[in-house]
């Protein structure tokens, strides 16, 4: 780029040119637009009718810098600084995992069990991460009376949960976020009062092959369960009557090959009517199952 004027604005380059020069190295016209939308600042009108505006010097900085960041094979997700899940916009960075649509259906499952129920929930999101799951079934259920308590063992996922519920607006006071791991960070009272418990584990085997755009990126700690990826899923799994309502429900994201082994620590739980739900690709997803 070159002929800076004065005020900051590059002479040369409006952002329809960027466009093209962005897709030209990314090669994928989709994530060259979603990144100048987010250093232009502009989304649906606002950015077709400023295609042919000049970017400021700033701007395009920061293009070039997130295009690098991309180049060097970094999660659109992270670059972006933030992901659609279900209704919500959320913040994502390298502190928690990148929303996923098995996720998205995780929470579907968990909406068509509490809509079976009447009266106020209570409901626990074990693992919560960026706050996607509990947030989300906050935003879908509200105003019916509800709370959801997010838990995670990590400090700096929940800095990003809370930063998540801070912009989520009305359905946010039903939601209660506290550090510790699983069970541990819920309040005793609530042994036996829970209605729903829903966890997005780490559910990866330490010696199954992972993706490496994954394992270069995401956090470990929220991928990988031991060697057969099940250390994670079994606290929760055997945890879970204590603190379920009778007729409450566990629902727990699951490896694709792990539904028999899912269902039978359910039932040694003491959990009934254990199942596994298939995800869009028809792949065993969500476990499923309720207290007596």
């Amino acid at each position: 780029m070159s002929g800076d004027a004065a005020d900051g604005t590059n002479e040369t380059l409006t952002w329809r040119q960027l466009l093209v020069e962005t897709n030209r190295r990314l090669g994928d016209w989709t994530e060259a637009r979603w990144l100048c939308q987010e250093a232009s600042g502009l989304e649906g009108s606002d950015w077709v009718l400023g295609l042919e505006d000049r970017a400021t010097e700033r701007a395009a900085s920061r293009l070039d810098a997130m295009v690098a960041r991309r180049l060097m094979g970094e999660p659109i997700q992270y670059v972006l600084g933030h992901w659609s899940f279900r209704t919500l916009d959320l913040l994502v960075d390298r502190r928690v995992l990148i929303p996923r649509p098995e996720t998205e259906h995780l929470v579907e499952v968990a909406l068509a069990v509490a809509r079976a129920t009447t009266g106020p929930l209570t409901i626990a999101d074990l693992g919560t991460g960026s706050g996607a799951i509990a947030m989300a079934l906050a935003a879908e259920l509200f105003p019916r009376p509800l709370t959801v308590w997010a838990t995670d063992a990590s400090d700096d996922a929940l800095a990003v949960a809370r930063a998540n519920l801070a912009g989520m607006g009305r359905a946010a006071v039903a939601v209660r976020m506290e550090a510790g791991s699983w069970y541990d960070a819920l309040p005793p009272d609530l042994a036996g009062q829970l209605d729903l418990i829903v966890s997005n584990p780490p559910y990866i085997g330490t010696t199954e092959d992972l993706d490496e755009r994954v394992g270069a990126w995401e956090p470990p700690a929220a991928l990988l369960a031991g060697r057969d990826g099940l250390d994670a899923l079994r606290e929760v799994i055997a945890s879970a009557p204590r603190w379920l309502a009778a007729g409450g429900s566990l629902i727990c994201e699951i490896g694709a090959a792990q539904g028999p082994a899912v269902i039978a620590l359910a039932e040694a739980a003491g959990l009934t009517a254990a199942r596994v739900e298939p995800d869009l690709a028809g792949l065993d997803r969500i476990l499923v199952a309720t207290t007596p």
